[in-house]
């Protein structure tokens, strides 16, 4: 008995028509900024850099402006793309059009957040994380259901048409790749893979992928990782772990704040365990906090607790505080919220 499989590459009929109905901004000679958020990772990163080479296509004059450098492992995705995020806010002068990638949260652009806000420009979002209370534009797609922003950029190549070339392909299955940890995690679909597969067929070197993505660490990075692991404090009972880092770590050791990425998978992988947190002492009475989650937990909803947000299996805040003041607060209500309902 045969059985008719779907045809994963089509894009779904929802977000073809929110493409569709913001496809007249896209118009030759405009000139766009793409952003994302606060240290960059692979999703935003590949995001924009694919975004930029498909509307390049299209007559526009794209610049990527970033709230914080642009992550030095990912450079090899600039290949003809203007990147200005060095020049701040003044990147943003005379720009008609800004789409911001890979968040919906204004709160998420840092010191760029107000130049947006108080901009003339038409501002868009192209996002797959739970909508917060002040997005940073005017939502086009957000659809929690793709397995990165990768994924919707993708489908706007696509809606509009657009060829998806060797170095637009590298910056997707980047994108996708960062998002789904190597196509481990559970956002990691049927279609997803398809995707992957398309890109390959574009001329993505997989191998090079995750050579540049995962296996090109620093010494300082392991070195990190270790003092991160002599932290380590395991609360069985409730399913809870957690590490983390004082402040001048980072520096300690000369990292750059894109190697943190994946620290965080590290108590999350202890057995047993329903909810892992990394604190990072940023100094400044100012403490980042990432959540993630096995999947029986919401960290989403845990987060916002905080003023911080994300996926349901991972995301994170920033609470004002001492380390050891936002650690005990942040463990004592993980411990509630864990109990039982």
């Amino acid at each position: 008995m045969s059985t008719t499989l779907p045809d994963l590459i089509a894009v779904p009929p929802h977000r073809a028509a929110a493409i569709e109905r913001y496809a007249s901004e896209l118009t030759a000679g405009r000139t766009v900024a793409l952003l994302t958020h606060i240290n960059s990772d692979g999703d935003g990163c590949g995001s924009e850099a694919a975004l930029a080479l498909l509307l390049a296509q299209r007559g526009m004059k794209v610049r990527i402006v970033n709230p914080t450098p642009w992550p030095e492992m990912f450079d090899f995705l600039l290949d003809g793309v203007d990147e200005r995020s060095a020049q701040g806010a003044a990147a943003l002068a005379g720009v008609e059009l800004v789409i911001v990638l890979d968040i919906s949260d204004l709160k998420r652009l840092g010191a760029l957040g107000d130049a947006v806000r108080n901009s003339p420009a038409r501002r868009l979002v192209i996002d797959h994380h739970v909508p917060q209370d002040e997005p940073a534009g005017e939502i086009v797609v957000s659809d929690t259901t793709a397995c990165a922003t990768g994924e919707l950029i993708f489908d706007v190549a696509r809606v509009l048409g657009l060829e998806i070339t060797a170095p637009i392909a590298r910056a997707l299955y980047v994108a996708i790749l960062s998002d789904t940890g190597g196509f481990r995690f559970s956002n990691t679909s049927p279609r997803c893979h398809a995707i992957a597969g398309q890109l390959l067929a574009a001329g993505v070197d997989p191998e090079e992928m995750y050579r540049r993505s995962y296996a090109s660490v620093s010494v300082g990075r392991l070195h990190l990782l270790r003092d991160a692991l002599a932290t380590l404090e395991v609360d069985g009972e409730h399913g809870l772990a957690w590490i983390a880092l004082p402040a001048g770590a980072l520096e300690r050791y000369a990292v750059r704040p894109e190697e943190l990425d994946g620290l965080a998978e590290h108590p999350r992988s202890v057995a047993g365990t329903k909810m892992a947190v990394f604190f990072r002492d940023l100094g400044h009475g100012k403490v980042k906090v990432s959540f993630r989650s096995t999947g029986e937990v919401d960290v989403n909803a845990f987060a916002r607790r905080f003023g911080g947000g994300g996926h349901a299996k991972a995301s994170g805040a920033l609470i004002a505080g001492s380390l050891a003041e936002v650690r005990d607060r942040v463990i004592a209500d993980a411990r509630t919220f864990l109990l039982p309902r």
